[in-house]
């Protein structure tokens, strides 16, 4: 049975063949009884699902891992790599286009690693932390502990084994947005992406919205974001009309469930949205 992430009722875990499996799935459960956001523990789990697939492949343990081998792991990961023939095909991005993880991703990925080799560390699996530390410009050496990556403030380049880039971000013109938005062929996508676009909301932050948390009245939504914090949003009239007809012909009538947006076809319809489909909505113009 081959590696893979399951959800939970507490989140997410491990499953499959694998040396590390239980010590995996033990440092998962650690960081929800830590409160850990269930965000975090989930990119968590998939991180040290590509983590061990790298083992599996080069016939390595954590109890055996050196500094050297994570570097093996960076390069591993920066190589173009199709993905595993054994896995179900998925429409994200053509295999051509494929080029190995992006700065970000691997910086996580590692930060993801360090944090389950301390956790190693403190069980008594290991003896010391074999993922280095990364240095700033000046020298000092960044410690931050347990998902070192999450500090406060603005991220530095500075404190990652791997230096991405500053990009500025991008904008669109008006007519690009109003063709973007007209292209989503549900009311339940208009309002999602009209969310975002005019609350300035995240993805994830829009997919956790309750029903409670919406105020038609009040033109108003109740967001809670990273860490717990909540903040109240003016959102303009053309997201409420789209979520008015989205409740009114879409959401399935007498539907139960406390999230606001939900899936409407196939196996799961009812149940509140998952990261792959809102995604791959957004890059499909809603044709799923």
């Amino acid at each position: 049975m081959r590696l893979r992430v399951e959800r939970t009722e507490t989140g997410h875990r491990l499953a499959g063949d694998g040396v590390d499996v239980e010590l995996v799935n033990r440092f998962l459960e650690h960081l929800s009884v830590r409160n850990f956001a269930a965000a975090t523990r989930r990119a968590y789990g998939y991180d040290l699902l590509v983590f061990g697939r790298f083992c599996a492949e080069r016939d390595l343990s954590l109890q055996g891992l050196t500094p050297s081998d994570v570097f093996d792991f960076l390069d591993w990961q920066h190589d173009p790599r199709p993905p595993c023939p054994n896995e179900r095909a998925r429409t994200v991005v053509a295999l051509r286009d494929y080029r190995g993880a992006a700065p970000a991703t691997m910086n996580r990925r590692i930060a993801a690693l360090r944090g389950l080799c301390e956790y190693a560390v403190l069980a008594g699996v290991r003896g010391d932390n074999p993922v280095p530390a990364a240095r700033r410009s000046s020298g000092a050496r960044v410690r931050r502990g347990l998902l070192g990556h999450l500090g406060p403030g603005r991220p530095r380049g500075g404190g990652r084994l791997v230096r991405a880039p500053r990009r500025l971000p991008e904008s669109l013109e008006p007519g690009e947005v109003a063709a973007f938005i007209a292209d989503l062929h549900t009311a339940r996508d208009r309002a999602m992406a009209l969310l975002m676009l005019l609350g300035g909301l995240r993805a994830g932050e829009v997919r956790s919205l309750l029903l409670s948390d919406v105020d038609l009245g009040l033109r108003r939504v109740r967001v809670t974001g990273k860490g717990g914090r909540q903040r109240v949003v003016p959102v303009g009239g053309a997201f409420f009309a789209e979520l008015a007809g989205y409740l009114r012909t879409e959401r399935p009538p007498g539907c139960r469930t406390r999230e606001c947006f939900l899936v409407l076809r196939g196996p799961t319809a009812g149940g509140p949205q998952a990261r792959p489909g809102a995604a791959a909505r957004s890059t499909r113009s809603g044709r799923t």
